[in-house]
C-alpha cells in the first residue's frame, strides 16, 4: 500500500505519529488500548507511516468476504479462538522460520474492558527472543506512538509494569472500554 492514503487519513484527521519503527527485523508490537473499530483504521495508516508491514490476528468470524480481501492484503492472520490451540508455539515458530517478521498483538482480545490482558504476546516474545514495542493510539492527542523495544526478562509480574506505566496516559477511542489497572498478566 502506498504512504498516500495512509498519509490523507492522518492529515485530514489531524492525526500525527510519534515515536519511530525499530530497525529491527523481528519483533512483537502490543495494540492498545483496542476499543474501537476506529483502531483498525488509525492503526493500518500509522503501520504504513511507521514504514512497517507488520501481521497481526483476527478472530476467523470476521475473515469473511469481501472483508477476507482486506485482511489478507493488509496482514491479517485468521485466528479461531473457540478451540484450544497452540497458537503461541505457532507464531513462535513463524519468527523461527522467517528472516522478518513483525506481529501485532491485542493483548485486551476485545474492544470491552478487561480485568486482565492475555499473555500470548509476552510468551512468544520470550519464547522466540523478540523484542516488544508498545503501541498506543491516544484520541485526546490524536497521536500514535511507539516504544523503544523492550526485551522480555522472564519476571512477567515485573515486565508488566513497566507496559502500565507507558499506557498510563493513553485515551483510547472509549474511555469506558479501558483501564490501566486491567494491564496485569491474566493468571
Amino acid at each position: 500500500m502506498s504512504n498516500f492514503l495512509p498519509s490523507l487519513v492522518f492529515k485530514l484527521s489531524g492525526w500525527k505519529t510519534a515515536g519511530k519503527a525499530p530497525a529491527l527485523k523481528k519483533y512483537i508490537v502490543v495494540g492498545a488500548p483496542h476499543t474501537s473499530n476506529w483502531d483498525f483504521v488509525f492503526g493500518l495508516s500509522a503501520w504504513n507511516l511507521y514504514g512497517m508491514k507488520p501481521r497481526y490476528l483476527i478472530k476467523k468470524e470476521f475473515y469473511v468476504f469481501p472483508l477476507n480481501i482486506l485482511f489478507w492484503l493488509t496482514g491479517g492472520v485468521k485466528v479461531d479462538r473457540s478451540k484450544s490451540n497452540s497458537l503461541t508455539e505457532s507464531i513462535v515458530q513463524m519468527f523461527a522460520g522467517r528472516d522478518e517478521f513483525v506481529v501485532i498483538f491485542p493483548p485486551e482480545g476485545t474492544r470491552k474492558k478487561v480485568e486482565r490482558w492475555k499473555t500470548g504476546f509476552y510468551y512468544v516474545a520470550l519464547h522466540a527472543k523478540v523484542p516488544i514495542v508498545l503501541g498506543a493510539m491516544d484520541y485526546k492527542k490524536k497521536t500514535t506512538d511507539l516504544s523503544e523495544p523492550f526485551y522480555p526478562t522472564g519476571d512477567i509480574e515485573k515486565d508488566f509494569l513497566v507496559f502500565k506505566e507507558f499506557y498510563r496516559n493513553v485515551t483510547p477511542c472509549n474511555p469506558e472500554g479501558f483501564s490501566v489497572e486491567g494491564i496485569r498478566p491474566k493468571e
